[in-house]
């Protein structure tokens, strides 16, 4: 089957689940899409990759990095509209996401097809190939469904500088929730089981929601940088001095269970 409706027969199957195919669409307006020759020029002058095995067109494309098949299609439909609904809700980092694609024209599919690295190694070059989409066309954003993120433009672009410096780039590969309830506030991670980690939450804080998402985001970049696991009955800080204990229990704001920090 040819790769462009390969990708329009299995779009639908693999965006709702999570598993371990990393998955992401840059959205167009005005009928525009990516132009392959462009996106692979800057992933090897910007990023310094050795993109290799290119194949394809500007409808549809593979090609390897890393050890790793990278998948492109080009897709002249919008996102399924509920899609973009059910993750605008809660995109506090894009509060006019609903204005601003409603008229978008298109997206490109790009999925990391195998697995031969760690997560964040996978969720690196996801991004690099983002960003490369971005930098060479006039995409306006970026919809990971599976970890409920839409990112504008101009945001995620900033965050590439992020991962540049540091390796680790939490706000394009995580969702933290933040909620505001009666008895204090709370704060969630939605994501870091594609890291093969357990999501964390903070409920019912006294702390005020920035210092929430402060502490988790860093937290979280703590973790998916070192690789290291959480484990109930242990205690993590920040600082040398501050000792947070760990709790494992059923999880009030994401599936499963959740590591509770008692902030």
């Amino acid at each position: 089957m040819p790769l462009f409706n390969l990708f329009k027969k299995e779009t639908k199957k693999l965006e709702p689940k999570r598993n371990n195919i990393q998955l992401a669409m840059p959205i167009f307006n005005s009928g525009t899409s990516y132009q392959l020759d462009k996106v692979i020029d800057h992933l090897k002058s910007f990023w310094g990759l050795d993109v290799t095995d290119i194949g394809g067109d500007d409808e549809a494309a593979s090609f390897n990095i890393n050890d790793e098949t990278i998948a492109l299609a080009n897709m002249q439909v919008q996102i399924p509209w509920g899609d973009i609904e059910g993750t605008a809700q809660y995109a506090y980092n894009w509060p006019s996401a609903l204005k601003d694609l409603t008229g978008h024209t298109g997206h490109a599919i790009v999925v990391i097809t195998t697995e031969k690295r760690n997560p964040l190694e996978r969720f690196t070059i996801l991004s690099k190939v983002l960003g490369s989409i971005l930098i060479t066309s006039d995409a306006i954003g970026v919809y990971q469904g599976n970890q409920s993120l839409l990112i504008p433009r101009q945001q995620y672009l900033n965050h590439l500088e992020e991962l540049k410096e540091t390796g680790v780039a939490v706000a394009l590969w995580i969702y933290i929730g933040l909620r505001k309830l009666a008895k204090g506030n709370c704060a969630y991670t939605y994501g870091l089981k594609d890291f093969q980690k357990t999501e964390i939450e903070i409920i019912d804080s006294r702390f005020g929601l920035e210092e929430l998402f402060d502490f988790l985001y860093n937290i979280t970049s703590y973790i998916i940088g070192t690789n290291v696991t959480l484990k109930n009955g242990e205690t993590i800080g920040l600082t040398a001095e501050q000792k947070i204990p760990i709790k494992l229990s059923k999880a009030q704001f994401v599936d499963g269970e959740s590591l509770k920090l008692e902030l």
